[in-house]
């Protein structure tokens, strides 16, 4: 009898920024996930330079890699910015480690990240989970952020309206199912198993579609000291919930809540100006206030 055969499940992957690479290592964690590090910036500044001079931190969304933001650090390298990125744990080119995958312990990755390059505050802007991460940074590390842009956050995973294309428990249920396919003993004849996604994969992936569905459980009030120049934004076509956004802006209170129109939930893709824009927009704002 023909055993039933999951399809196979391959993650989304981007083209790398063509701005100036200045550094790629692998920054070692407490629990030894490896962060794949890259600081990109003016090729006429030295990697010194970018980090001493406020440098900004770009954070992707689940599943994704640093690649996410390419077109945003292009613009943001063309404005003189240093930018700092890396694939989030389990997620590009960087490790599991063997703690439980949480949204605290991403943006804790963040901050080791900005230890081991000695960098002591950082302007942010974070997309989906990135954009999360980004909040619980500025929440919990206010001291090393300058500045914020969080798109496409949520605080609760009710926040999130699930795309039909996306079908995310489906999507983590053929992870699973694909993991647990690959790791049988013994597979079918026809199938060369180095042609395809490996187990260890799509069960890292189906470890990450869970966590979206999982959490994050963020109290809107715990966001109220946020004090550094912060932008909630979004696409008109998002994913998350209008009361969710709102509740994001209204709780940080000096929250600018900004609204891409024509886009959905990709913003660095689709609208890779926008984000730039914010993200310059910030750093103005957070050198007024340092002035003032």
């Amino acid at each position: 009898m023909m055993p039933h055969i999951p399809a196979p499940y391959r993650t989304t992957t981007y083209p790398l920024p063509a701005s100036p690479l200045h550094y790629a290592q692998r920054i070692s964690t407490p629990d030894g996930a490896g962060l794949a590090t890259f600081v990109y910036g003016p090729k006429e500044l030295s990697l010194a330079e970018l980090l001493a001079d406020a440098p900004v931190l770009a954070l992707h969304g689940n599943g994704g890699s640093h690649a996410t933001f390419a077109a945003v650090i292009e613009r943001l390298c063309a404005a003189g910015k240093g930018v700092i990125a890396f694939d989030g744990r389990a997620q590009g080119q960087s490790g599991r480690g063997t703690l439980p995958l949480t949204y605290e312990l991403f943006a804790e990755d963040a901050v080791c990240v900005l230890d081991a390059l000695g960098v002591s505050a950082a302007h942010v802007v974070g997309h989906s989970d990135g954009g999360i991460e980004a909040l619980l940074l500025a929440r919990d590390h206010a001291d090393r952020i300058l500045s914020i842009v969080a798109g496409g956050a949520n605080l609760t995973p009710e926040g999130v309206v699930d795309d039909p294309a996306w079908d995310t428990p489906g999507s983590a249920m053929a992870n699973h199912a694909w993991a647990e396919f690959m790791g049988a003993p013994k597979l079918l004849d026809e199938i060369d198993a180095s042609l395809l996604p490996s187990a260890e994969r799509a069960a890292l992936d189906g470890e990450l579609l869970q966590l979206m569905l999982d959490e994050p459980h963020i109290e809107a009030s715990s966001l109220a000291g946020i004090t550094c120049p912060t932008c909630v934004l979004v696409g008109e076509h998002d994913c998350i919930t209008k009361e969710e956004t709102h509740a994001i802006a209204d709780a940080i209170g000096t929250a600018r809540l900004v609204v891409v129109p024509g886009v959905g939930h990709s913003l660095p893709r689709l609208a890779p100006d926008s984000v730039a824009l914010q993200v310059l927009t910030n750093i103005v704002l957070a050198q007024r206030h340092e002035l003032s």
